[in-house]
């Protein structure tokens, strides 16, 4: 990963510093003679930038591309060729006379995964060197599709076709082949959000997931939790694990709460208070088993069953999922649709003088095929109440945070502005949540129907155009991606990985302040690596005679080894190879000073930094607790002035939500050693 000098480390060794303070990695692009667009937004995905002039670390050619390259790779630049040309000749790459229909290929990192183009490419069978590493080939005929080897310190990847009109089109895989290759990235996020179901991680080394978790971005885990709802001395034990093992790694924990379902042995016990459908079924829907929230003895005993969840386990927020009416088909499906229990059926009957039932029976003269006003009566009814529902838990949860003050809320509510069938068919009515947030603190997450998953990476920046004039708090907004196998016809994988889903976490995390995946299961053991950088927002990164000028507007982590200056003066939030930035321009060099503490990772927003004579002081903002490691024990930390043990555990701190100033005193011991 490490291994390519580039031009970055030349200037630097020319400055005089040496390369053990800075990192080997690919910062620039440039495409020739090729499909600009699709190449940009898959190389800008991984956190690399167009080179408007002069020479890049990444270069694309396309077929027929001529020219001597061979020097360039020997100052560590990698190639990217694309079908026929001089240039791939050169390198032993050459076309027989055979044709070749491709539409299926075989990648042999997951050679199980079906990869299949939306349209067949005929194009010439190539022989590559007996080197070359082959990535991928043609399903059929076996032949290859995209390779690459090494030379000198540089490196070539070859593909048979251009990558196609999206930059995910062909070749999920090709980020993981250019790392394979050498290609180092610069920039990593460490804002993402994961759900976390351990019904899929059962026996698992917690201790080992924790820290990968970390390395790919994920700052937060949304845990299941209606599996913990009833105490159990195993499930408990299980999660009081998962939850130590996040703390140490910086990850906060949320209990993710899908009411109206509240757990299996909830459901089991309590017949009375299940929800029912229109048709006056029990509302047992897919895995989700509702029950009957309007009820006020349903109500009294989950919120029950919450407060002894959120106090018995150390979480950090909790996210209130969901919170609505079945189903996706709306009333086209009553068996799905609800919800039809004795009591808002009731409520409903006393205010309109007739039963929702009547709305769906073919004799009643409510039916809405005779009085479309009893229909869209009922419907309104529908979204009022999950309205109400909504603000009725909100206002549970602030209850539990009186004894709690550092849990953090967040809203997950289903998108109904792009696709705004969205409050018909399950109550979600985004007009009537978001004003919740002039009286209420919460994050607004709102999740993607399945209904637009085959819209593709753009679909981000057009939801959140939706949102911003709509929105109270615009920076409490976050978006929810769903990495499942979709029911539309796509392209070139049934479940977003590779390209497609580093594409779409970069778009997303360019239009919303906060990026979701649904969920930790389901993202590929060979994304994992790359979706820190997938998630970076860099505006600006230029390099002058070994200083480096970084503009990113939420913060950014930059791969770094050694000592630091930002903004020249000795900087205190680095791990062991990332140095973590704030929102904004800054300069960075490398240095001999260290500082008496650092900062290796911090679960916040990071406002500044600072060294002081004694320690460290920085300043950061929260909407839940927040995680700071340091990379030691120091002797005493102060909050806003004020002193604060209590915060302290070893090397870790745990720190109150909102903006607060963290003052570290270093050991007396550890100066005079110095």
């Amino acid at each position: 990963m490490r291994s390519l000098v580039n031009r970055f480390v030349l200037l630097v060794c020319a400055a005089g510093l040496t390369s053990s303070h800075v990192l080997a990695a690919s910062f620039s692009f440039q495409v020739n003679g090729t499909e600009r667009s699709a190449w940009t937004e898959a190389l800008e995905s991984l956190g690399l930038h167009e080179a408007k002039q002069g020479s890049a670390d990444v270069v694309v050619l396309g077929a027929g591309a001529t020219g001597e390259y061979r020097s360039r790779l020997s100052r560590g630049t990698i190639l990217i060729l694309e079908g026929d040309s001089p240039v791939a000749a050169s390198f032993g790459i050459r076309a027989t006379a055979k044709q070749v229909s491709m539409r299926s290929i075989v990648d042999a990192r997951a050679p199980k995964l079906a990869i299949v183009w939306e349209e067949a490419v005929s194009a010439a069978r190539f022989d590559v060197p007996a080197q070359a590493t082959v990535f991928a080939r043609e399903k059929w005929g076996q032949a290859p599709v995209l390779a690459g080897f090494r030379v000198d310190a540089g490196a070539v990847l070859w593909l048979a076709t251009p990558l196609g009109a999206r930059g995910y089109s062909r070749y999920p895989y090709l980020p993981q082949a250019l790392t394979d290759l050498g290609l180092a990235l610069p920039f990593r996020s460490a804002r993402l959000w994961a759900f976390f179901d351990s019904a899929y991680r059962a026996h698992v080394d917690l201790d080992y997931f924790a820290p990968r978790w970390r390395a790919a971005g994920i700052s937060a885990l949304h845990v299941a939790a209606w599996h913990y709802w009833e105490r159990d001395p195993e499930a408990d034990a299980y999660l009081e694990q998962l939850i130590e093992a996040c703390h140490r790694n910086a990850i906060q924990v949320y209990a993710w709460v899908e009411l109206p379902h509240v757990s299996e042995r909830f459901w089991e016990q309590h017949p009375e208070w299940r929800e029912k459908t229109a048709i006056g079924q029990d509302a047992q829907l897919d895995w989700r088993k509702l029950m009957n929230l309007t009820n006020r003895d349903a109500f009294r005993e989950v919120s029950k069953g919450l407060r002894d969840l959120t106090t018995h386990f150390d979480w950090d927020g909790i996210n209130l999922a969901e919170l609505y009416f079945e189903s996706l088909e709306g009333h086209e499906n009553l068996a799905r649709f609800t919800p039809f229990n004795r009591d808002v059926r009731a409520e409903f009957a006393s205010a309109s003088g007739y039963d929702p039932v009547d709305v769906f029976s073919v004799d009643s003269p409510h039916h809405y095929s005779r009085s479309a006003e009893s229909l869209d009566a009922f419907l309104n009814f529908r979204a009022e109440l999950a309205r109400k529902q909504q603000t009725e838990w909100i206002g549970e949860i602030e209850t539990i945070r009186k004894t709690k003050p550092w849990l953090d809320l967040t809203l997950t509510h289903v998108d109904d502005r792009l696709d705004t069938s969205m409050r018909a068919k399950i109550g979600a009515d985004t007009s009537k949540t978001l004003p919740l947030l002039d009286t209420h603190d919460f994050t607004f997450l709102v999740e993607d129907p399945a209904t637009t998953w085959s819209l593709g990476p753009q679909r981000y920046p057009q939801i959140a155009a939706r949102y911003k004039d709509v929105t109270p708090r615009p920076e409490k907004l976050a978006v929810d991606i769903n990495i499942v196998e979709r029911y539309q016809d796509v392209y070139p994988t049934k479940q977003q990985t590779g390209l497609e889903l580093f594409q779409l976490v970069h778009a997303a995390s360019g239009a919303f302040p906060r990026v979701a995946l649904y969920f930790e299961n389901s993202i590929a053991a060979a994304d994992l690596p790359l979706l820190s950088a997938s998630g970076v927002i860099v505006e600006r990164a230029e390099n002058t005679s070994g200083k480096w000028v970084i503009t990113s507007p939420r913060g950014v982590g930059l791969d770094w080894a050694g000592a630091v200056l930002v903004d020249g003066r000795p900087w205190p939030v680095r791990g062991a190879h990332t140095v973590w930035l704030p929102p904004g321009t800054h300069a960075l060099q490398a240095t001999a000073q260290e500082p008496l503490l650092r900062v290796t990772d911090l679960n916040a927003d990071l406002k500044s930094a600072t060294t002081l004579p004694t320690g460290i002081e920085f300043v950061y903002q929260s909407s839940a607790r927040a995680l700071a490691l340091l990379d030691r024990e120091p002797a005493r930390v102060e909050i806003d002035g004020d002193a604060a043990p209590g915060a302290l555990s070893g090397t870790m701190l745990k720190l109150p939500r909102g903006q607060h100033i963290v003052t570290i005193t270093s050991r007396s011991d550890t100066r005079s050693a110095r």
